[in-house]
Formats: structure tokens, C-alpha cells, sequence
């Protein structure tokens, strides 16, 4: 009896000390809060008496086994290894969401998909006017990124004020732009190519698409190649990461809705985070407001601040104009221009595009900073925007 009781009370303790834990966890505003705390760290750590200690982590060699090209540190590991998990879950929301989702007809893809276009396109076109003939032109991908989680994270604070059609297209729209990026990394971040590996990958990915066109369900049957196909992408020359995004796409669709699930977690509250603390270990220069004032660092503000609102809302309008899309329901312009400001939240992709976009640590260091600053911009000033709007009647 007395055995029973104290079993009960360590379980209703547990329950009390679990809970708000859980539930902080299922709240869509956490991976954002988990991933400020994490930078917020990271910046700190820097900055302080164990800088050397703390940057010579990031950078501790990683022996591989003779023969094998690996990444040959921990970072590198954690952007060429971990970030593949990251890009997998994206190809497999892009999947799904063009499949049976809200981008699974023309009618319903329209104007996320255009508005997604502008989002990209004015941001570019801004960095190269800043940057053009300074030899930094390279960065233009930088300011195109949206981030998906901090994203819909800033929009959910806005509560009841916004529909729940403005939240389904600004995820739409941010999942097309991470399908834009990833092909911007593909096509155009790719130093060199070797071409036995690039062979030996596309056999691995003929071999994922006959498997699916097959229809076999056994997803140990996808992950040895993938896992071979990883490996021939990272010694190809393109960036690791997009063998992530090609698996994902080959996965039969039954499974990847349990496989959704299974992979937010972890990768929202342990890959993101990872990500976050070695990418955003950033010295301050001694003179902070120098790194506010090149031209890359004006790019990469302009593009995300003014460039992703502008872009969106001028390409919905001209979208609607031309009778080619429809204004969301119950969604007004000026919710639109909101959720448009919002979308400059580069962050993630954005500091990642940053590490592929210059060699130097001063332009990686001037570009992450900046994209830091314009995020925490854009979401202010997209928050403040659409909480000071009156609620449509």
C-alpha cells in the first residue's frame, strides 16, 4: 500500500515536471526559441574568455579510415553529414506538399509558387546592384531564404489576427523557396565536378527511382544507397546536402508521412540547434559597425528586409492581376505585405547558402552577422505590421 502510494506520487511528480516540457515542445513557436537561445550561446561563447577553446571545438580534425574522403572536421561533419537529415525533411514536406498538399494542383500552387519566385528574385537583383563589380556577386543567393520554422513561428504569435489561409500560404511559399535555394546550391555553389563520382551517383539514384517506380516499401532498401549516393555527391564537387533532398524524393509516398513525423524532432530540437551553435560562432571585429557598412552586409539587409516583401507582394499582385491566382480567403493585402515581411526570416538556409557563398572568414563572418540583423528585423517588423492591423471583420 505504502509502496503504491509513493509510486504514484513519483509518477504525478514526473507528470509536473514533464508536462510543460512536452508541451513546450509540441508548441509551433519552440524550434525558433530553441535556435535564438542556441545562437544567443553560441555568440557569447565566441566572445569570452574561452573564444579559443570554444572556436577550437568546432574545428577538432575527424580522422577518417584510409582511402575514404570524409569531412575532416567536426563542423564540416555537422554541414556536409548532420544538415543532410535537415535537407531530407525539407525534400520530403516539398514531396509531400506537391503531391497531396496545398502545392498538389496549379489551382492551389499558383500564387505561393509566383509569390515564392518574387521572394527570390528581388532579393538576388538587390545584392548584385550592391555588389556589382565589387567581386562579391557570388553572395546573391544569400538573401533569396526563408526560414520555414522561424518563419510560421513569428506568424503564429500574431494568434487569430491572421487566417489560417495567410499561414498555409506562407508555408507554401517557404517551402518553394527552399526548393529554390536547394537548387540554387546545386547548380550554382558548385566549385568543381568530378565526374566518376557524379556517375557512380547518378547510378544510385536510378536505382532509389526504379525501387519506387517498383513500388518497394522496405526503406532499408533506400537508405544503403542513399547512403552511397551521400558519399559519391560529397566527392562530386556539389554540396553534400542535396543527396538528402534526392532520397527524400524517392521515398514512396505511404511512407513518408510517418517518416515526417519521426524526423521533426529530432531534427528541429538537436540537428537545428547543432547547426546553429558551430555556424554562428562569431568573433566580433573590433569595430562592429564595419561590418555593417560593406557592401555585402547592405545586400544581404536590403535583399531580406525590403527585397522578400516587395517581391512577394508585387508578384501576388501582378499574379491576381492577370487573373492567374487568387487573393487567399478571408486575406487581406496588407496581411499579405506582413506575411511577405515576415518571409525576410533568412536564418537557416541563409547562414548555410553564407558558408557555400565565400571562402574568406571575414565575408562568412560579415554575411552571417547580417543575416542574423535582418531576421530579427524582418520578424519584428513583419510581427509588429500584422499585430497593429485590425482583424478583418
Amino acid at each position: 500500500m505504502i509502496k503504491a502510494s509513493v509510486d504514484n506520487k513519483i509518477k504525478k511528480f514526473r507528470q509536473q515536471l514533464l508536462s510543460p516540457i512536452y508541451e513546450f515542445f509540441k508548441d509551433s513557436r519552440a524550434v525558433g526559441i530553441v535556435l535564438i537561445i542556441c545562437t544567443i550561446i553560441s555568440l557569447v561563447a565566441a566572445n569570452s574568455p574561452y573564444q579559443a577553446q570554444y572556436l577550437q571545438f568546432w574545428a577538432t580534425e575527424v580522422h577518417s579510415p584510409d582511402g575514404w574522403h570524409l569531412p575532416h572536421t567536426l563542423l564540416h561533419w555537422i554541414n556536409d553529414g548532420l544538415m543532410v537529415f535537415f535537407f531530407f525533411l525539407v525534400g520530403m514536406e516539398i514531396k509531400r506538399e506537391l503531391t497531396v498538399g496545398e502545392l498538389s494542383s496549379i489551382r492551389k500552387s499558383m500564387l505561393p509558387a509566383l509569390a515564392a519566385v518574387g521572394g527570390m528574385v528581388c532579393p538576388a537583383l538587390i545584392f548584385v546592384a550592391f555588389n556589382a563589380g565589387t567581386g562579391h556577386v557570388h553572395g546573391w543567393g544569400i538573401p533569396m531564404a526563408t526560414d520555414i520554422a522561424f518563419s510560421l513561428g513569428i506568424l503564429s504569435l500574431v494568434g487569430k489576427r491572421v487566417p489560417v489561409n495567410l499561414k498555409i500560404f506562407l508555408m507554401a511559399l517557404a517551402i518553394i523557396d527552399d526548393l529554390g535555394a536547394i537548387l540554387a546550391i546545386a547548380l550554382f555553389y558548385t566549385d568543381h565536378l568530378q565526374m566518376l563520382y557524379l556517375l557512380i551517383g547518378a547510378g544510385m539514384l536510378a536505382l532509389l527511382i526504379a525501387l519506387n517506380l517498383f513500388k518497394v516499401q522496405r526503406l532499408i532498401l533506400y537508405i544503403i544507397p542513399g547512403i552511397v549516393l551521400w558519399y559519391c555527391v560529397f566527392n562530386s564537387g556539389i554540396h553534400a546536402t542535396i543527396a538528402g533532398v534526392l532520397v527524400a524524393f524517392c521515398i514512396p509516398l505511404p511512407k513518408i508521412s510517418a517518416f515526417v513525423h519521426n524526423l521533426h524532432d529530432p531534427v528541429n530540437f538537436l540537428i537545428m540547434p547543432i547547426f546553429a551553435l558551430a555556424n554562428t560562432a562569431i568573433v566580433f571585429p573590433e569595430n562592429l559597425g564595419q561590418a555593417f557598412s560593406s557592401h555585402v552586409s547592405y545586400g544581404i539587409l536590403a535583399g531580406l528586409v525590403l527585397g522578400k516583401p516587395l517581391g512577394i507582394f508585387l508578384f501576388s499582385f501582378a499574379a491576381t492581376r492577370f487573373k492567374l491566382a487568387a487573393l487567399p480567403q478571408q486575406t487581406t493585402w496588407m496581411q499579405l505585405l506582413g506575411a511577405g515581411m515576415i518571409a525576410g526570416i533568412g536564418f537557416t538556409m541563409s547562414i548555410f547558402i553564407s558558408t557555400l557563398a565565400y571562402k574568406e572568414a571575414e565575408l562568412q563572418i560579415i554575411s552571417k552577422m547580417s543575416v542574423m540583423a535582418a531576421s530579427l528585423l524582418a520578424g519584428v517588423a513583419g510581427y509588429l505590421f500584422l499585430k497593429l492591423l485590425k482583424t478583418k471583420a
